[in-house]
């Protein structure tokens, strides 16, 4: 059974989506008893994208009382100085930077495939949905994994 970490960064590549929900749940289910924060790997500015959650993710989040309204993507390099215990990469990009990173630290490094909720077609419905069962995905694996 592994220890309990003090503190996790949730990385993935824009930080608008999978990572600060997978942050935001995290939060919720721990409070402070888990640090808890979120990266990416490119500046969304970079893409013409606003640096907010996107909206999808917002809105699923709120759904389940989780508030990302003033989350602001951040990249690794703002990050480059934190500590984390753990550092759980959620992109196969993500996690090639988080090894890159992390070489000359103590840190543990998990890799959770998650599925980009961006990339739904349909209408407001069906992405919705997607972005559910991304939330619900990560809720179930912070669960598994955290108590």
């Amino acid at each position: 059974m592994r220890l309990r970490p003090g503190s996790v960064l949730f990385a993935c590549n824009l930080n608008r989506v999978r990572s600060p929900m997978a942050e935001g749940l995290l939060r919720k289910m721990f409070g402070a008893e888990i640090f808890t924060d979120s990266a990416g790997l490119k500046d969304p500015a970079m893409k013409s994208l606003d640096p907010a959650a996107d909206p999808f993710a917002l809105a699923a989040m709120a759904e389940i009382g989780v508030d990302l309204s003033k989350h602001r993507a951040k990249t690794f390099e703002e990050l480059r100085d934190g500590y984390f215990d753990l550092v759980v990469s959620l992109t196969p990009e993500a996690h090639h930077q988080a090894v890159e990173l992390t070489r000359s630290r103590a840190v543990e490094i998990e890799y959770w495939p998650t599925h980009d909720p961006t990339l739904a077609e349909g209408g407001r419905d069906a992405r919705m949905d997607a972005y559910r069962q991304v939330r619900d995905a990560l809720a179930r694996r912070i669960e598994t994994r955290f108590r």
